[in-house]
């Protein structure tokens, strides 16, 4: 499932942010700092819920089917969005180093191993006329099935996306892959961080001609 689309027109969709270009950046991208502080987009877990159906990886069935245990089993929804949350920040500490070189902790690489072990991807075959094609999906019965997709993407971020394209904005906190042709993107996107360069960048110019 390693997910790498076009960034849409609104860099934010139901309250949260998919600039990254892979789910994995995009969970990173759900602390954005705000005003110098910590913004946490992932507080509970129908916080959780919202997040994976804005990135399109829950079906109605499955969303309603984690909704019915939503009162039967709250400490284990708690323990999860707070396992959820854990992950996130090993995974930034992680790619940050990796960003710039390091390699991934094989305490992590197991950590990723176990969840996907527990919580696999499954592959169907789709057909459309003549045409067919493989995808990977999930069924989420509980709580911790919500891992399969996370894990899965972490593993291919690492295993099979060039680094040298993966970064942490210039200007903020985000991260992204940069999909561009010329690989020179530089900040999160241009309704964030990119006009704000452009306008300070505007501003010196003006300074600096009054000043000559």
């Amino acid at each position: 499932m390693s997910r790498v689309r076009a960034i849409h027109t609104s860099d934010w969709k139901d309250g949260f942010l998919f600039v990254g270009n892979q789910l994995v950046l995009d969970l990173l991208n759900t602390c954005p700092v705000q005003n110098g502080e910590p913004m946490e987009l992932l507080p509970d877990f129908s916080a959780l819920l919202r997040w994976f159906q804005a990135a399109e990886l829950l079906s109605p069935r499955d969303l309603a089917n984690l909704q019915e245990r939503r009162g039967k089993s709250a400490r284990v929804q708690r323990r999860t969005v707070e396992a959820v949350r854990e992950l996130r920040e090993r995974l930034r500490k992680e790619i940050l180093t990796w960003e710039h070189g390091g390699s991934v902790h094989h305490s992590t690489v197991a950590e990723l191993n176990r969840l996907m072990a527990d919580h696999p991807m499954l592959t169907r075959l789709k057909a459309s006329g003549s045409l067919s094609s493989t995808e990977l999906w999930f069924e989420a019965r509980q709580p911790g099935d919500l891992f399969a997709p996370l894990a899965h993407n972490a593993a291919a971020l690492f295993a099979s996306v060039d680094r040298n394209r993966v970064r942490k904005c210039g200007q903020c906190v985000l991260h992204f892959v940069d999909i561009s042709k010329k690989g020179t993107r530089r900040w999160c996107s241009m309704q964030l961080c990119g006009n704000r360069l452009k306008v300070a960048a505007y501003a010196a110019r003006q300074r600096s001609r009054r000043h000559e």
